[in-house]
């Protein structure tokens, strides 16, 4: 009978123990998993799939930053083919348009079904100009792309072979369906300056703090200092801030992301913006690894808006997210009473433009 007793003490306390390992296992899991995973791709998951016919590997370091080797298989399509000098509007370095960006495309051998994984390096760009790739792609409704995790420099730590020499490729018409073209997200100046204060839309300068409160300046392209300050109601959020540390530059967790945009309300459009575009790409990138759907890169940023000759407006107080509500995916219309929003907006700017009444709906 005691031996039974004992039998039954120990079934039960390995079931107990078994529990606590799946409720660790699951919680890591949660942790780490985000919600649009299917935009990250780890060197083991590009090592097993090296072989797929479907796969494109497209090395975007600029000449500048290229030490000669590649991930095998990988074509060389710096991102700066994809920018250039606006001249005449005294912008540098801005999105060559959409047809130009499917002519590069083509050129490459890249075809609107292909899988492309982008890379960059961990110590010049630690994904934003990956993410700016990224980003085009997405303007352009291309489904299956995916930003290697620390670039190179993941897939040299993971220990596997490098190469010297890129593929090579045979020009191919790339063709976007044109409904799937994403022609808004390419937004200027006026169309921010429009939404300020605006309740649907949300404002995020992912610059330094310096530059954000006006403590530090940049200059436009013919060499004229350019304003200080960020635009009205934006909140400061570091792209930076993304990384687990400035050495590996890894992408943090699900759970601390949340934790970083907390008070970011996953319902309404939300705007990030750097000084020309590359910083943005990579916030840009981070939210919508995060699940947001309608995020959108103001890529001439302060290039365009800090410009003396613009009469946009500035600020130098900081604004803050009002809420401490935790970010979460959301693809659906959702309504929001005027109560809520008027609980939801602060004094300081980063939640002007309440509705008066009724119900407001911010669009999916």
């Amino acid at each position: 009978m005691e031996t039974t007793h004992r039998l039954r003490y120990a079934i039960l306390a390995l079931i107990l123990f078994l529990s606590l390992l799946w409720s660790l296992a699951s919680a890591s899991q949660q942790e780490n998993s985000y919600p649009n995973s299917r935009f990250i791709a780890h060197p083991q998951w590009l090592k097993a799939h090296l072989e797929d016919t479907d796969l494109v590997i497209a090395d975007v370091r600029t000449d500048d930053h290229f030490d000669g080797a590649l991930i095998p298989g990988a074509i060389r399509l710096p991102w700066s083919k994809f920018r250039f000098n606006d001249i005449g509007n005294d912008v540098a370095t801005t999105f060559i348009g959409i047809a130009q960006a499917q002519d590069i495309l083509g050129r490459h051998g890249i075809t609107p079904k292909d899988t492309i994984v982008l890379y960059d390096s961990v110590e010049r760009d630690g994904g934003a100009t990956a993410s700016y790739v990224f980003w085009v792609l997405d303007i352009l409704g291309h489904e299956n792309k995916k930003i290697l995790v620390r670039g190179i420099d993941g897939w040299k730590d993971a220990g596997y072979d490098l190469v010297t020499t890129p593929r090579e490729t045979k020009p191919l018409l790339y063709q976007a369906p044109a409904k799937k073209i994403q022609k808004q997200q390419l937004i200027t100046g006026n169309f921010v300056y429009k939404q300020l204060g605006d309740f649907c839309y949300q404002i995020i300068d992912v610059r330094s703090r310096e530059e954000y409160m006006g403590e530090k300046g940049t200059k436009g392209l013919d060499g004229t200092p350019l304003k200080l300050g960020h635009i009205p109601t934006a909140v400061n959020i570091n792209y930076q801030n993304a990384w687990t540390d400035m050495e590996t530059k890894a992408v943090k967790s699900y759970a601390r992301l949340q934790n970083l945009y907390a008070g970011l309300d996953a319902s309404k459009a939300v705007i990030v913006y750097c000084n020309s575009g590359r910083r943005s790409a990579f916030s840009y990138f981070i939210l919508r690894l995060m699940g947001f759907e309608r995020v959108y890169t103001y890529e001439k940023s302060w290039k365009e808006w800090g410009n003396p000759d613009r009469f946009f407006p500035v600020e130098t107080r900081e604004n803050k997210l009002a809420s401490s509500m935790l970010p979460t995916p959301s693809t659906a219309t959702r309504t929001v009473s005027s109560q809520k929003s008027s609980e939801a907006s602060s004094s300081d700017g980063s939640g002007s433009g309440k509705p008066a009444g009724g119900y407001i709906s911010c669009g999916g």
